[in-house]
């Protein structure tokens, strides 16, 4: 199977090289994402003074650290990019490379073990999003913010956002208070509704800047405002609710729920908004689903494999927030970093999903 050449809108070639270079995007941004745990370690390693694990910033000082940022940096914006040229469903759930990328580069230059089952998973995790990007549906050509907002008002969104905001509701004022620090669905279930929303908005504002860029201003458009109220809202509440739910929990038994629960969400709303899906081949729904559910299954694996290597399930903790709008982005890294008591003080939030995109 080839990646297709053409849109049954006939929208024509545009949208398919459109589609290229946000998957390009999206595996660029899922490498240096990935690697930026590496190498902020390594400087965390290398840093004199005060270790991080004791309350000390010395790291702060330490060129290798900063570079690690940098490179993070560059990965999120590479993001935040990929969501302006290719449909969520296809920049989302490329964010589990990033915990490929960081597995294989720990194995390598930490010399930490990689073993049988995180081997799998890697291999899991690259099958399905090569079928993924195989079966993805071509980006729609849109025109002007108001084209998504046109499509924001119609009926299905409208339902679907009604009820992220009412069960939202629910699970913050009597679900969480009774139910949060014993349940580890509930603050994940917050952040991933709410994050569904952020990755609407985000891509949202992409498009906007985007066609800003191409000589059609769109930042005259209150339309495109109201985009980033809802990007700034949304990130602050998954971030308030992603750090508790690692705060309490093991990070090897949020991340892989909270990245099925994100990306399902994500990709729901998605095709609402965007009708990605319009048009598709019935074989390319079920590739595409085929490839997310073996994605999901390698993040477990990958993660079992992270536990099983604790001597302690509670050092397993961890308040390293890797991305907020790519779910498979929190890679356990910082949880290995915990374990060796060395970048346990911060809440380390990068992007778009980190500062805030993301995931």
């Amino acid at each position: 199977m080839a990646i297709p050449t053409h849109t049954p809108g006939g929208v024509g070639d545009n949208t398919s090289n459109s589609n290229v270079i946000g998957m390009a995007l999206a595996i660029s941004s899922s490498a240096f994402i990935g690697a930026s745990f590496i190498v902020k370690k390594k400087g965390l390693h290398s840093s004199n003074g005060t270790r991080a694990g004791s309350g000390g910033h010395a790291y702060l000082l330490n060129p290798l650290w900063w570079a690690g940022m940098v490179t993070m940096i560059v990965g999120e914006i590479a993001n935040f990019t990929a969501y302006t040229f290719a449909p969520a469903i296809l920049v989302t759930p490329m964010g589990a490379l990033s915990v490929v990328v960081s597995a294989i580069l720990a194995s390598l230059l930490l010399k930490e073990t990689l073993h049988v089952f995180g081997k799998v998973g890697c291999f899991l995790c690259i099958i399905g999003s090569t079928q993924i990007v195989l079966n993805a549906p071509q980006e729609k050509e849109i025109t002007s913010v108001e084209e998504i907002w046109g499509n924001a008002l119609q009926p299905g969104f409208i339902v679907y956002v009604v009820l992220v905001l009412l069960c939202t509701a629910v699970l913050v004022f009597y679900m969480a208070p009774r139910y949060g620090r014993s349940n580890v669905l509930v603050y994940l279930l917050i952040c991933s509704l709410i994050g569904s929303l952020s990755v609407m908005a985000v891509k949202g504002l992409g498009i906007a800047l985007k066609l800003t860029f191409e000589g059609n201003n769109q930042l005259k458009s209150p339309i495109t405002w109201a985009f980033v109220v809802v990007v700034v809202a949304c990130i602050v509440t998954q971030m308030n609710y992603l750090n508790k739910a690692l705060d309490i929990f093991n990070t090897a038994v949020v991340t892989p729920i909270y990245y099925v629960f994100f990306t399902s969400f994500t990709i729901i709303a998605s095709i609402i908004l965007f009708r990605d899906y319009h048009g598709e081949s019935g074989k390319d729904i079920v590739g595409g689903l085929c490839g997310f559910l073996t994605i999901v299954s390698g993040v477990f694996f990958l993660h079992a494999a992270k536990n099983s290597g604790a001597a302690d399930p509670m050092r397993g903790r961890s308040l390293s927030v890797q991305s907020l709008t790519r779910g498979g982005s929190l890679d356990g890294s910082s949880r290995d970093l915990r374990m060796d008591g060395d970048e346990g003080d911060a809440v380390e939030i990068g992007g778009e999903r980190d500062n805030f995109l993301s995931q």
